[in-house]
C-alpha cells in the first residue's frame, strides 16, 4: 500500500504528456462573470500624522487628481525638533498647503479616532466632551472621505488587511513616491468581486440566543466577517468592501456555511479529481498536486511533468479537506506552497490547518509526509518526486455537495486505504472533530439539545425517550452544552479513528412516562420528577393539582376546564 517511490522508474515525457491531457481534458472552473461590489471615490482625502509628513504629502499630492485634502496633525512642527536650513524649508512647506483644511489632534486623541467604512466611504469620528464628533462633517462639509494615507508611527488601523483606500505609509520608506502615485490613483469607479456567500441555514454560529461556532471570525485576517445580534438571535455578516478573498474563512467553515465562489468548493474537488483521473489514463504515474496562488504559478518556470498545479485565487481558499482530498482521489502526496505576502493570520490558518491534515493521516495508517508545505522559489520542493505510490487509482466521486459529508467519504477512503489503530487522537484547539459526554444522572432527556445542535449530529428516538449522537456530523460548536438546563453534557475534542465515529450511539435512554389519566407516554420519569419538584410550590399545582403534571399535555388542559367548570372561583386564586 505504502511502496516506496523508487522502486519503479518515473517517465518524465509521458507524464508531462499525462498533465497536458489532464489540463485540456477539464479546465479550471472560474466564474465569468462573478457578483461585484463597487467603489466610488471622488478624490476628498484625509492625511493623518505629524504636521511636517502630512503637509509633505499634501504637497507632493497637489498635483494629482484629487479633490480636496484635509490633514489631522499630531505633532505641530513647533514641536519638531529642526535646524535653521529645516526651518526655512518648513515655511515654504506652510505656504504651499495654506489652503488644506487642518486640525491638530493630540497623540491621545489620535488613539481614540474611530475608522469604518472602505475606499469611497470612510467615517472618521472622535469622542470629544462626551459627544461624537464627526470629523468629514466638521472638517470637509462632507458625508465622508473618500481615501486615508496614514503616515503615523503607529498605523491607526492595526489590520493585517486594512480596507481598500486605506494606505499606511513612513515618509522615510524606500518606495514612497510609488505609494504616493498609487495613493493618488484612487479616484474613480472601481469593481470587486463578492467572493463569498454564505447560507444561514447552514451556519452554527449562533442558537437560542448562545453564540457556538467562530471559526470564521478567528481567521479573517480583514476583520470583514462580524456577529451582529439582533433582537432573538446573532448571525455572521462579511462585509464585501472590505474583504479581500483571503478564502481562510470558507475552509475553516465546518459547515459549508461559507462558500467561496471563485471558484465554488466542490468544483475544485471535482476539477482535482478529474484531472487525476485523466492523468491515469493518459498513462502518467506518481502525481503530485500542488496547491498555489495562481500569481506565484504564472511568475515561475514550468514544473517537472508530474506536478499537477491547482491554481488558488488565494491559498486560504482550499483547507485540509481539499488536500486529503487529493490524497484519497489517487495523488501520491500534496504540496502546499506558501509565499512571503501571507498575512500572519493566514500563516498561522495554513500551518493550523497542515497539523490537522498530518494527525487525520496518521490516525488512518498513513505517513503524514504525503502533505508538506513547500515555500514559493523552491524549485528542488515543488519538483522532487514523491516519497511513496499513490494510495489507489480509482476514481473519487461525491454524491452530494454538502461539506461536512464529503470530508466523511474522503475520510472513509482514506480508512479503508489504511490501518485506523481505533484510538481517539488529540487535535488542534478549535477543531471540528470530537464527541460529547452525556451525564446521565442529570440528563432529563428534555432534548434541548437537540433543538439547538445545527448538524444531524444529535437526535431523539422515534418512539421511546432518547438522546442519540454521531460522531462524523459533530462539529464542536457547543450548542449543545449551552442549551441544556441540567449542565449534563460535555464537549470531548479529538478524532477517532473508528468505523464507530460513524455510527450512531445512543447517549441516554429512558421508559417512556404514561399519562395517569390516558396512558399516552408523554416525557420520561426523570423529566416529570424534576418539573415536580422545581413547582412544588407553585399555586397553580397545589393540592390534587400537582397530579396534572402526571398528564399529558391534553389531558392537562382537560383537568384545569373541569376544575373550573365545578369552581368557577378557582381561577381568582390562580
Amino acid at each position: 500500500m505504502n511502496q516506496r517511490i523508487e522502486m519503479l522508474p518515473v517517465d518524465e515525457q509521458r507524464n508531462r504528456h499525462a498533465r497536458e491531457a489532464a489540463r485540456n481534458g477539464i479546465s479550471w472552473p472560474v466564474n465569468l462573470t462573478p457578483a461585484s461590489v463597487s467603489y466610488v471615490s471622488d478624490g476628498h482625502v484625509l492625511l493623518v500624522g505629524n504636521e511636517r509628513d502630512t503637509r509633505l504629502a499634501a504637497r507632493e499630492l497637489s498635483d494629482k487628481a484629487l479633490a480636496s485634502f484635509t490633514l489631522l496633525i499630531t505633532d505641530p512642527l513647533s514641536d519638531i525638533p529642526s535646524s535653521e536650513e529645516q526651518t526655512l524649508d518648513d515655511e515654504r512647506l506652510l505656504a504651499d498647503t495654506r489652503d488644506c483644511r487642518q486640525h491638530a489632534l493630540t497623540r491621545e486623541q489620535a488613539r481614540q479616532l474611530r475608522i469604518e467604512g472602505h475606499l469611497g466611504h470612510f467615517s472618521v469620528s472622535l469622542l470629544k466632551n462626551g459627544e461624537t464628533l464627526d470629523l468629514a462633517k466638521a472638517l470637509a462639509d462632507r458625508p465622508h472621505f473618500d481615501s486615508i494615507l496614514d503616515l503615523g508611527e503607529t498605523p491607526l488601523l492595526s489590520l493585517e488587511l486594512p480596507p481598500p483606500g486605506y494606505v499606511m505609509l513612513r515618509w522615510n520608506a524606500a518606495d514612497r513616491a510609488e505609494q504616493l502615485e498609487a495613493f493618488a490613483g484612487l479616484v474613480g469607479e472601481f469593481d470587486k468581486p463578492r467572493y463569498f456567500q454564505i447560507n444561514s441555514d447552514l451556519c452554527a454560529h449562533a442558537s437560542s440566543g448562545n453564540i457556538g461556532c467562530t471559526r470564521c471570525l478567528e481567521v479573517c485576517p480583514a476583520d470583514a466577517i462580524a456577529s451582529h445580534q439582533g433582537r432573538i438571535e446573532a448571525w455572521i455578516e462579511i462585509d464585501p468592501f472590505r474583504c479581500h478573498g483571503v478564502g481562510s474563512c470558507s475552509s475553516a467553515c465546518p459547515t459549508g456555511a461559507i462558500q467561496f465562489r471563485m471558484p465554488e468548493t466542490h468544483r475544485q474537488q471535482e476539477t482535482v479529481l478529474s484531472w487525476l483521473q485523466s492523468y491515469r489514463k493518459a498513462g502518467g504515474t506518481v502525481p503530485v498536486v500542488r496547491f498555489a496562488e495562481a500569481e506565484d504559478l504564472a511568475g515561475e518556470g514550468e514544473s517537472a511533468g508530474h506536478v499537477l498545479d491547482v491554481p488558488l485565487e488565494e491559498l486560504g481558499a482550499a483547507g485540509h479537506d481539499q488536500w486529503l482530498t487529493a490524497i484519497a482521489g489517487g495523488a501520491a502526496e500534496v504540496r502546499v506552497q506558501c509565499h512571503e505576502r501571507m498575512p500572519e493570520r493566514l500563516k498561522r490558518f495554513i500551518d493550523d490547518q497542515l497539523t490537522q491534515a498530518h494527525v487525520l493521516l496518521e490516525a488512518l495508517g498513513h505517513s503524514s509526509t504525503r502533505i508538506k508545505r513547500v515555500d514559493a522559489g523552491d524549485c528542488a520542493a515543488r519538483d522532487a518526486l514523491p516519497g511513496e505510490m499513490p494510495l489507489i487509482n480509482e476514481t473519487l466521486s461525491f454524491p452530494t455537495s454538502d461539506k461536512r459529508e464529503r470530508l466523511n467519504a474522503v475520510l472513509d477512503r482514506l480508512a479503508g486505504l489504511g490501518s485506523p489503530d481505533g484510538e481517539c487522537h488529540r487535535v488542534t484547539p478549535g477543531a471540528a472533530y470530537g464527541s460529547i459526554n452525556v451525564d446521565r444522572d442529570a440528563c432529563t432527556l428534555c432534548l434541548a439539545c437537540v433543538a439547538n445542535c445545527p448538524t444531524p449530529a444529535l437526535a431523539a428516538g422515534d418512539e421511546s425517550p432518547l438522546l442519540s449522537f454521531r460522531e462524523a456530523d459533530c462539529v464542536q460548536c457547543g450548542h449543545c452544552v449551552q442549551a441544556c438546563p441540567e449542565d449534563a453534557i460535555t464537549l470531548a475534542p479529538g478524532f477517532l479513528a473508528s468505523e464507530a465515529r460513524n455510527e450512531r450511539r445512543v447517549c441516554h435512554e429512558e421508559p417512556a412516562f404514561d399519562c395517569i389519566r390516558c396512558g399516552k407516554p408523554f416525557a420520561t420519569t426523570s423529566t416529570v420528577e424534576t418539573i415536580k419538584a422545581k413547582l412544588a410550590d407553585h399555586p397553580y399545582f397545589a393540592g390534587d393539582a400537582m397530579a396534572r403534571l402526571e398528564m399529558c399535555e391534553d389531558c392537562r388542559v382537560k383537568d384545569v376546564w373541569h376544575e373550573m367548570a365545578r369552581n368557577p372561583d378557582a381561577q381568582l386564586k390562580v
